[in-house]
């Protein structure tokens, strides 16, 4: 296994000796516990960040109120202490704060090591808190840009639907293929990679809860169950009859059509020219034509829905481009 340092260990190095720097510079008691509330505080995202220290900090609050308490009226003993916990504990998560217990057990014992609630003691906890969260948050303004890998993750998508879409065409034109289907397993893996990575891309922005890469894959997992119940269908059909041809040159078309621009129109017109047409040809003579028109018929309703499923995206993305 190699040895590297990632950029959120970095962060959170300097992070930590930022944070007991600044503290050690207020003159404040417990200075090293400043660096142990960046060391929390520091999250993947910039959104789970916020959420977490403000988590953090209304804990540590309730944990000094309580504990401030109960330490006065019962006094500083190890039993108090465990009293504290009993009643602590199950009210950060009733808050869903669960996140702030280990920051708050910090302060509760600084309270318990000095033996008495002062206003100073007070004051130099806040100021403990205020600076770990700060140094956190600002560490965590930077965040590394997803862009270039999702743009690798859309790349690389559209480039296996290209061969699917044309492999699909290859088997109802010769009713065979070499084809090891190797795209449908990876496609799987980058769909789930990519959506995944613009969720996290979401995440670190604060006011955005939308993202076009975000829509763009939520579109070709859609399209690409489609493509899933497509091949069944496609893969009986053993016997070409005119229409094959026809369907299996719409499909080629498609394939070298898969790309950022709206042609769904296009490919709509064509379908229903194409349904059209085959209304109006002659029915079918034996009982295996029969069945591979309608396993034509079949594939070509699907595709008129998996061309739907972009239409309807694109609006719902506010035209951003997919």
């Amino acid at each position: 296994m190699s040895f590297r340092i990632g950029y959120r260990t970095l962060k959170t190095a300097v992070g930590a000796g930022l944070a007991v720097a600044i503290a050690q510079g207020f003159n404040l008691d417990f200075y090293g516990s400043a660096a142990i509330i960046t060391v929390l505080c520091i999250s993947v995202t910039r959104r789970d960040s916020l959420k977490v220290s403000w988590a953090r900090v209304v804990a540590c609050i309730i944990g000094m109120a309580i504990s401030g308490i109960l330490f006065e009226l019962i006094g500083y003993q190890p039993w108090t202490l465990a009293l504290i916990m009993l009643l602590f504990i199950p009210i950060v998560v009733m808050l869903q704060m669960n996140t702030g217990i280990a920051t708050s057990s910090v302060i509760i014992l600084h309270i318990y090591t000095v033996g008495e609630i002062s206003t100073a003691l007070i004051i130099n906890e806040l100021l403990l808190i205020v600076v770990g969260v700060g140094v956190a948050l600002l560490m965590n303004l930077y965040m590394p840009s997803s862009d270039q890998a999702l743009r690798t993750y859309h790349k690389d998508i559209e480039e296996h639907f290209k061969t699917i879409l044309h492999e699909l065409s290859v088997y109802l034109r010769h009713g065979e293929s070499e084809w090891d289907g190797k795209e449908i397993y990876e496609t799987v893996d980058l769909l789930q990679k990519g959506k995944n990575l613009a969720l996290k891309n979401i995440q670190n922005h604060i006011l955005r809860y939308e993202d076009q890469y975000y829509y763009y894959f939520k579109m070709r997992e859609k399209q690409f169950d489609i493509l899933e119940r497509l091949m069944p269908y496609v893969s009986r059909i053993h016997h070409t009859v005119e229409q094959s041809e026809t369907v299996a040159n719409f499909l080629d078309e498609l394939s070298k059509s898969v790309s950022p621009a709206n042609r769904v129109p296009y490919f709509l017109e064509r379908i229903h020219l194409m349904r059209k047409g085959f209304e109006e040809m002659p029915l079918p003579k034996t009982r295996e034509e029969f069945e591979v028109r309608s396993s034509l018929a079949y594939i070509m309703h699907e595709l008129e829905e998996y061309l739907h499923i972009k239409d309807r995206l694109w609006n719902q993305a506010d035209k951003k481009k997919l």
